[in-house]
């Protein structure tokens, strides 16, 4: 008859202590320094050193300018390809590298949205704007106020 065995004791759980958070000046120097930048040839993302005026990437073999320190950036997606793009806040016009569409670059106050008078879709335009048309239903929505006080003077009379 087989004589049952006794479980093996559980060892002692020691409680885990985290380590305590580094300082950020030491965070910085355990990542080496390093700040990112999307690649102008193949849209990879690319690590370089604090420092750096250019990286080539080790994939396509383009070298990217880097920005100088300081330079704020701002983002879009393209009109043509999709792709998301990087750039110094303030340019007018961005190339697409992919697809070489050229795509405004519009501050924040330059922009208004309005929802799509078909679909509902939340649309953005360029102030000034009489009309948008939207890219999932093709409707065309009138935007900004009905017609001046002034135009209905000279349509009236």
């Amino acid at each position: 008859m087989p004589v049952p065995l006794a479980p093996y004791p559980t060892p002692p759980v020691a409680p885990y202590n985290p380590p305590p958070a580094p300082p950020p000046a030491a965070a910085a120097a355990a990542n080496g320094g390093q700040s990112q930048l999307v690649c102008s040839g193949c849209r990879n993302l690319l690590l370089f050193p604090v420092g750096a005026t250019s990286v080539c990437c080790a994939v396509c073999n383009a070298v990217t300018g880097v920005p100088p320190p300081g330079t704020e950036m701002a983002q879009l997606v393209c009109g043509g390809c999709h792709t998301l793009l990087m750039y110094i806040r303030g340019a007018t016009s961005v190339q697409c590298s992919c697809c070489h569409t050229v795509n405004l670059a519009l501050e924040a106050n330059q922009v208004a949205h309005v929802n799509c008078g078909n679909c509902r879709m939340l649309l953005m335009y360029q102030y000034g704007a009489r009309s948008v048309k939207c890219a999932v239903c093709n409707f065309v929505t009138s935007v900004g106020a009905s017609v001046s006080t002034t135009e209905q003077k000279f349509s009236t009379a």
